[in-house]
């Protein structure tokens, strides 16, 4: 039995979970503190801004987001599975300092409405009727409607985009959508606004409303029931090329494809994941790495996971080999180890 075996289909005992190290940066889910390498101290730092902090940008990156934000105009972006695409977001928000990244993975089931906002009547009508029956001899007036629209990622990003900063928008996998998304997003590209009619149908009575945003931590107000951007979000909008995009849906868009990185990069990668000399004390493995996806598909995370688990914490002994080549199986059926 090898030592580093946690569960080993024996006896059951408390003591063995305890000898579980660490999780690997990249899958603590709530940090409290990293150690910033540049100051040699620990700082605060939420996960959004770990992830920023770790990616590197290439040339081409950069150059094709400055361009989406002096145009205001949506980027898609495009490459490999596991290539960092989504990370680009978070690496933007954290330079930048434009606060928490709004993400809206897509699915074949999303729909516009699902972006923009939600209007929860029922709960309107049950709250209606509780009040009811705790006053059944008084008229009841109706709960203020505002706290029941909720703002959805993109209705979100455009309303909360003021004063010159842009919020920082991402949506995940936009070729996973349904066939008629895309042709819906054209609109409010080009426009930057949407109604809510809930509230347009009675702004005669009132004109300012408070709606939720988001991430339930603030009410933010509409007027006359429609959102308006007063600086366009940053869009970013990922691809894996599952199926074409429509070409006007194209027209509109900025396109970036990022591509593998090379040995440098993912020596940089690793330094930023690790550590300062790590990427040295593993360039074998970066460079078999680096031949394999040569032959197919590989993500960049299988090599920080077999970094992971050869070097960190784990005396894997006979193990290595056989795991390393287990993490590092091709992401589709061409080519193999």
């Amino acid at each position: 039995m090898n030592d580093w075996y946690i569960y080993t289909g024996g006896n059951p005992s408390e003591e063995k979970i305890k000898k579980l190290p660490t999780a690997p940066r990249w899958r603590q889910f709530k940090p409290k503190f990293i150690q910033d390498n540049s100051q040699d101290e620990k700082s605060d730092l939420s996960w959004d801004e770990i992830r920023g902090m770790r990616f590197e940008s290439g040339d081409e990156e950069k150059r094709m987001i400055n361009a989406a934000l002096y145009l205001r105009r949506p980027l898609l972006i495009t490459g490999n599975p596991g290539i960092g695409k989504s990370s680009l977001a978070y690496s933007v928000a954290y330079e930048l300092k434009l606060g928490k990244v709004l993400h809206w993975p897509i699915t074949t089931k999303s729909t516009i409405q699902e972006g923009l906002y939600q209007y929860d009547a029922i709960g309107r009508l049950q709250d209606i009727q509780i009040e009811r029956l705790k006053n059944p001899n008084e008229k009841i007036d109706p709960p203020d409607i505002g706290q029941y629209i909720r703002l959805g990622p993109l209705g979100s990003a455009l309303l909360e985009s003021k004063h010159k900063l842009p919020r920082v928008i991402l949506i995940d996998e936009i070729d996973k959508s349904d066939i008629d998304l895309p042709n819906d997003l054209l609109n409010i590209f080009e426009e930057g606004s949407f109604e809510i009619p809930e509230l347009s149908r009675v702004k005669q009575k009132q004109e300012r409303f408070l709606v939720f945003s988001h991430d339930r931590q603030k009410r933010v107000p509409v007027y006359n029931g429609r959102v308006l951007c007063e600086e366009f979000p940053l869009i970013l909008m990922t691809s894996n090329a599952e199926r074409e995009l429509p070409s006007p849906f194209l027209r509109r868009c900025l396109r970036l494809e990022i591509e593998e990185p090379d040995l440098e990069k993912l020596s940089k990668i690793v330094e930023s994941h690790f550590g300062e000399g790590e990427q040295i004390q593993n360039a074998k493995l970066i460079k078999t790495f680096f031949d394999l996806r040569k032959k197919g598909s590989l993500a960049t995370d299988q090599l920080l996971n077999a970094i992971y688990m050869t070097t960190k914490d784990v005396d894997l002994k006979g193990d290595v080999n056989i795991l390393r080549d287990t993490l590092f199986k091709y992401l589709s059926t061409e080519g193999a180890i």
